[in-house]
């Protein structure tokens, strides 16, 4: 069961800031791509995943920021499509609601970066979804 879909920034926070389980469904393909520097007018047709467990709220003017936003991260071993190594997620919403997914590929023995895209889309735009799924305690 997927839960309640989130409709903006503000059901987000107030999902995440009452305990509840988020889960955060990707469709990269319906993304803008950036990767080195420039828009990327192939995107992968790819579907990703991640459970909000551990996030950061930055409130408007904190940090130097116009715009209140919430981060987001994990590192799974997955493979590479282009090779071998880690694939590190980093996703930051704003209240806007705009969404930036940084993934970042990592060589698994030295660790040094081998690939990083940015994806960029918009909560419930087609291409990013959230769901609430009520409380991680249960």
């Amino acid at each position: 069961m997927a839960g309640n879909p989130v409709q903006d920034f503000d059901e987000l926070m107030r999902s995440l800031n009452e305990g509840n389980s988020v889960p955060m469904i990707v469709h990269y393909a319906d993304c803008q791509l950036i990767s080195d520097n420039e828009i990327q007018e192939r995107v992968p047709n790819a579907i990703g995943g991640m459970d909000i467990d551990v996030y950061e709220y930055y409130a408007e003017g904190a940090v130097r920021k116009k715009v209140a936003f919430v981060v987001f991260s994990t590192s799974k071993l997955i493979q590479n499509p282009i090779g071998d190594g880690y694939v590190y997620n980093y996703v930051k919403v704003s209240a806007d609601n705009k969404v930036r997914i940084t993934a970042r590929y990592l060589n698994p023995i030295t660790f040094e970066e081998e690939m990083d895209e940015n994806f960029f889309s918009a909560i419930k735009d087609g291409s990013v979804y959230f769901y609430e799924q009520g409380s991680r305690a249960d």
